[in-house]
């Protein structure tokens, strides 16, 4: 099964050093029976799309973790903490797997993963370009909002998900890291 997994550029550095990746809570998106019938039409490359744009989102609460983390850190630390800024770009690693559960309990195209991924099931990964890292650092800041329904919130979240995801192959992962 091809699973759209949310991610962010410091995991997609622990992919490329450890060779494997635990996604957040084994979580992942996919074209799935529940997200087919969700839709009055699609094929599956525009059910793809929609799965991906699930996982790209839930990339967003994921940088809004580790921007959380890397403030918690800054503020236990005596001295200021020179891990850098963090990379707001959006990531989602597409990969297949096997084992994958559904969880239709969470929403339709959820699936729960049995395991980590190895580098070698990744068929390819999305990362926004540089362009939309003001519109995702926005929208980092409110994508819960967004989700709960606040019209102005999901006015930026929207601004962030019209920037499209750059396709780069696996092969490719180690150049990107070095680029950013």
């Amino acid at each position: 099964m091809r699973v759209y997994i949310p991610a962010t550029v410091p995991m997609l550095r622990e992919l490329v050093t450890n060779r494997e990746l635990h996604p957040i809570g084994g979580t992942a998106f996919a074209v799935t029976p529940a997200l087919r019938e969700a839709y009055a039409s699609g094929d599956d490359e525009e059910l793809a799309e929609v799965a991906m744009g699930e996982a790209a989102r839930a990339s967003l609460r994921l940088l809004a973790a580790e921007r959380d983390g890397a403030e918690d850190d800054a503020d236990a630390d005596a001295a200021p903490a020179d891990t850098g800024r963090p990379v707001y770009r959006r990531a989602v690693i597409a990969a297949d797997v096997a084992g994958a559960k559904l969880r239709p309990d969470l929403d339709d195209a959820v699936v729960k993963l049995a395991g980590p991924i190895s580098y070698d099931q990744i068929g390819c990964v999305h990362v926004d370009l540089a362009d939309a890292e003001p519109q995702v650092t926005k929208a980092v800041d409110v994508v819960d909002a967004a989700d709960l329904g606040d019209t102005d919130a999901e006015f930026v979240l929207g601004d962030a998900e019209d920037h499209q995801l750059a396709w780069y192959a696996a092969q490719e992962l180690p150049f990107l890291l070095e680029l950013l």
